[in-house]
């Protein structure tokens, strides 16, 4: 009897022991899953100040947070999904924090495209953003109350935890043998649970260790202010954004705003009473004056948190900005120049087609009068000149014309429109009619899908690589143009494997034209580049550069294959969106 009694007394014991040890891994849990959740708001914090340092310089490092902070999120969702899987409530509140968070990205990203587009000052911009900040609150309250809902678990457990220990020393108590058994158990048990426990603290050493090093890779500090009492510590790398050793001096308002640049000491210390106010800090800006003269640009930004306590604590981050103004001046001063460079090309387009045209038109007229009237009179030598003088005159007039071409194939405010491109292919023949039928070449193509391009650069395209081949046909041989179509994945094309896009549409012009050496290829869409005399063959050599700039305008590109007396191939690329 006492045997059995003493077994059921082990039993019993070992029994609580068990739901002891339960209880405190739920415990435990119940800490990861609210540290998980803390970082994922972490998360997204340095996902809203990278995107905000990225709108304000366009500097793509400041992207780098912003992606680290979308995985690690991931991560961490992976984590919470696996901790509350037996956990109905806080499964559903992570699918409803998923959307929220997926809003967050999605406006991220959308303002991302203002930027690019140098949209950031219009109203939808504003409108963004604002959706943005009311995302973001939505995405804090959804994450306080999974907070909330696990330490109403914690408190609940922690009870269930205290009635097992005060009932653990009357067992041990009761049955001595009994007791030292379960000592032992209690002790392996207790050693494992140590071990883990240190694990995670190391892991918690490593987390805050990072932490510092990343407030000085990204030049910010933390600070906190203890509301109850009223109290403020700041963390090291704050005291070194002020160019001070850390913990040189007390942690106090009046300290720091002896740093505050004069001129924004009054609007400062506005700020912070409003702080002390409502409990609350938006993002406020201001300079400090280092104790070497040097002048540092500040941004600050502060929320409140209450603990298990009810203790208000206001947790703040100052990060130095002074590099990203460095950068706006510099963007603001490229700008201004290059505003300074167009109005030079707008006035080089005025005198190229007035100034420049007007003497010429008066020299041609003269010189058709000369023709007209004093032809006879003319010696043979005078005529000789007379011609040579025509055809400069008429060389000067097309030049000027392929220039202002040029000129109008760099502007960029034109716009994209979904065009029928088999229309314009058919307007670019109409405009090369009279050749056309001169020298009664024939034209064969295939059916060019619509697609969404600036019309008449296009036109000019297909004019210009057909009047080439036309211009470049053998004098013996009806001059033959095939001009095909089709759609190309970039990845299966060597030329294309670097490029942006993934698809695009190809557009091939092919004659039995003289061609051209290999080796000459790329020099041909260069900028007056000429591979046969100016006798030879008519031209100004700009005509192909027209081409390049046209495709590079539609963020395509173009190449050229030749073979001499055999013909020549261009191939347009514009990508497929």
């Amino acid at each position: 009897m006492s045997l059995f009694i003493v077994l059921c007394m082990g039993g019993f014991a070992y029994k609580h022991i068990q739901k002891l040890i339960k209880s405190f891994d739920l415990v435990a849990h119940t800490y990861e899953v609210n540290i998980e959740l803390e970082r994922i708001l972490t998360y997204l914090l340095d996902g809203e100040t990278s995107q905000r340092g990225f709108l304000i310089s366009k500097d793509t490092v400041f992207l780098e947070p912003f992606f680290t902070g979308r995985e690690n999120t991931n991560n961490s969702f992976a984590k919470l999904k696996e901790l509350t899987k037996q956990d109905t409530i806080q499964q559903n509140n992570l699918r409803a924090l998923t959307v929220l968070i997926d809003e967050n990205l999605k406006n991220i990203d959308q303002s991302f495209k203002y930027s690019d587009e140098d949209n950031l000052n219009s109203k939808e911009f504003d409108l963004l953003l604002i959706d943005g900040k009311n995302t973001m609150d939505a995405i804090r309250l959804e994450i306080n109350k999974m907070i909330a809902y696990q330490n109403k678990l914690l408190h609940l457990r922690k009870e269930l935890n205290s009635k097992s220990l005060t009932n653990t020393p009357l067992i041990i108590y009761s049955i001595l043998i009994i007791a030292l058994l379960l000592l032992l158990l209690t002790y392996s048990r207790i050693s494992r649970n140590l071990k883990i426990f240190k694990f995670k603290n190391e892991q918690l050493e490593i987390f805050k260790e990072s932490t510092n090093q990343s407030e000085i890779v990204s030049k910010h500090g933390n600070w906190t202010w203890f509301v109850e009492e009223n109290r403020f510590e700041f963390s090291d790398n704050l005291y070194r954004l002020l160019s001070e050793q850390p913990q040189s001096f007390e942690a106090t308002l009046t300290n720091f705003t002896a740093f505050v640049h004069p001129e924004d000491v009054e609007k400062f210390k506005n700020q912070i009473q409003k702080m002390m106010e409502e409990e609350n800090l938006p993002f406020i800006y201001y300079k400090v004056v280092q104790k070497n003269g040097n002048i540092r640009h500040f941004k600050a930004y502060g929320k409140t948190l209450i603990n298990d306590d009810g203790q208000k604590r206001l947790l703040g981050t100052t990060a130095d900005i002074t590099d990203e103004i460095e950068n706006y001046r510099l963007l603001e001063e490229r700008n201004l120049e290059l505003e300074r460079n167009n109005k030079e090309l707008s006035s080089f387009n005025y005198v190229a087609s007035h100034d420049l045209q007007e003497p010429l038109r008066k020299i041609q007229t003269f010189i058709s009068r000369l023709e007209d009237k004093e032809a006879i009179n003319l010696s043979e030598k005078g005529t000789l000149y007379l011609k040579r003088i025509k055809n400069s005159s008429t060389r000067m007039r097309l030049l000027i014309d392929d220039l202002l071409q040029f000129s109008r194939t760099n502007k960029s405010e034109e716009v994209l429109e979904v065009t029928n491109m088999n229309i314009l292919l058919e307007n670019a023949k109409q405009e090369l009619a009279e050749i056309i039928s001169e020298k009664g070449a024939i034209i064969t193509s295939d059916a060019i899908p619509v697609l969404t391009v600036i019309s008449f650069q296009i036109q000019q395209l297909f004019i210009n690589l057909i009047g080439n081949s036309l211009k470049y046909s053998k004098t013996k041989t009806v001059p033959t143009i095939t001009i095909s179509y089709s759609k190309v994945d970039a990845n299966k094309i060597s030329k294309l494997k670097n490029t942006k896009y993934n698809y695009y549409h190809c557009i091939t012009f092919a004659d039995n034209g003289i061609g051209f050496d290999q080796e000459y290829a790329e020099n041909i869409f260069v900028l007056f580049s000429r591979l046969h005399n100016k006798n030879e063959y008519s031209g100004t050599g700009i005509g192909l550069s027209i081409c390049k700039k046209i495709v590079e305008n539609h963020q395509g590109c173009i190449y050229a294959e030749g073979q001499l007396n055999e013909g020549a191939v261009f191939e347009v690329f514009l990508p497929l969106k």
